[in-house]
């Protein structure tokens, strides 16, 4: 054990000494390497900010709740069928909730009616246009799971009254408060004015597609009173278990069957969307960087290797006397092939940290450029780029290394 340690101390020693006297050498071998972890470093970065992204945006969603419109999440194929079927309306929340309550052990909670269109938002001469207003009931707070700035969400006596009151967005609040709290101010939400009861916390984009803090939220009620709901409404359903959700799903397609008047054998029409149909979309995304990655990694430390490989049999054959006076002198072959190896293997980590480095560098420069991008640079990354490296020196430097151990001493003493 004991020569053994040895043995990697001195092949240590001697595979930096030729490192550091062929440092360009060196540098342009482990080319390949950098190129190759830089690849599978960013495409890991990438894959896992995708999920961090999309686990932040679902959980705005709320991943106990089911949501029932007239079109799904995703592709469709028989068009005029789903544009055919009836809106969804406001009123059929209350249908769908009697049927809850007088269900026995329902999985379903309660339904909460949503409307939306988009509006301008005034207050003064500040204007924010493009708003995604929100037409909804009380219990919207229990469904969303947001926080509030300051202030409040209007409850069951504000919405049944129909009063105009509106909880405002951050981004909102901020473009037409910039110095002063709006609680208690009125703004005009399309020529109508509507007393500012609350101000949500910043919730982010969606896929970055749709931000929460763009929006505002008013009772229902108000919301009919002054804006048309031609294009129907959406239902928002609180299911009690979410480990249970598929069986929550069915009972909740039955359900709406009955608020519909559908009779057995008649197609649904009305779609019950939830979360995984945006993973199901997602998953491709993901699967196509993966395949990229591995393409470009898999290319970039095959050139690498091949480098590093001919690299160590020119090392080889330039150091064959000094193979063989190592032998002459009692070197064992285990000797030998440490050296070399060890040496193929240290270029490959060279690369390796260098590309660590660079691919850091990149991921702070996102950071700072995009800071709301999703993108997570994890330590598992740094132990897959290490172990990736070492993997690489091992099966390049394997073949000269052997070769170099099994030479003649004889021979390799009257190399020239």
């Amino acid at each position: 054990m004991k020569r053994l340690l040895y043995e990697f101390t001195e092949s240590f020693r001697i595979a930096w000494a030729q490192i550091r006297a062929n440092k360009m050498r060196s540098v342009l071998t482990a080319l390949g390497v950098i190129i190759g972890i830089v690849a599978v470093t960013l495409m890991g970065t990438a894959i896992r900010g995708i999920d961090t992204g999309f686990q932040s945006s679902l959980a705005m969603l709320g991943d106990d709740v089911l949501y029932v419109q007239k079109w799904p999440w995703g592709p469709v194929e028989d068009w005029w069928n789903y544009n055919n079927r009836p809106n969804v309306r406001p009123q059929d929340a209350e249908t769908l909730n009697r049927i809850i309550n007088s269900t026995q052990n329902s999985l379903l909670k309660f339904a909460v009616p949503v409307v939306a269109r988009s509006s301008s938002v005034k207050y003064g001469d500040a204007k924010a246009n493009s708003v995604f207003t929100i037409g909804t009931q009380a219990e919207y707070a229990q469904i969303s799971g947001a926080e509030y700035f300051e202030g409040r969400l209007f409850n069951e006596a504000e919405a049944a009254a129909g009063r105009e009151v509106v909880t405002l967005g951050h981004d909102v609040a901020e473009a037409l408060f910039p110095a002063r709290s709006p609680v208690g101010q009125t703004v005009i939400i399309s020529g109508h004015p509507f007393e500012v009861i609350g101000v949500f916390a910043k919730q982010g984009e969606f896929l970055g597609l749709f931000s929460f803090d763009n929006q505002v939220i008013i009772p229902i009620t108000a919301f009919q009173k002054y804006f048309s709901i031609r294009r129907g409404a959406e239902l928002r359903v609180k299911i009690a278990d979410k480990s249970r959700l598929e069986e929550a799903k069915d009972e909740l397609v039955g359900a709406m069957r009955r608020v519909r008047g559908q009779l057995p054998g008649e197609r649904d029409n009305f779609s019950i969307n939830e979360q995984q149909a945006f993973k199901a979309q997602l998953d491709p995304v993901k699967q196509g960087i993966a395949l990229a990655g591995l393409f470009i990694t898999g290319l970039s430390l095959f050139v690498g290797a091949i480098g590093i490989m001919n690299i160590t049999f020119v090392s080889v054959k330039e150091r064959t006397k000094e193979i063989g006076t190592r032998k002459a002198l009692g070197a064992r072959r285990r000797s030998i092939l440490l050296q070399f190896l060890i040496e193929a293997v240290s270029i490959c980590l060279i690369g390796g940290a260098v590309g660590m480095v660079i691919s850091f560098t990149m991921f702070l420069g996102v950071r700072q450029a995009a800071p709301n991008f999703p993108v997570e640079f994890s330590p598992d990354l740094v132990l897959v780029s290490m172990l990736v490296s070492v993997i690489t020196g091992i099966v390049s430097g394997f073949a000269p290394a052997f070769g170099a151990s099994r030479l003649d001493p004889v021979v390799a003493l009257r190399y020239e």
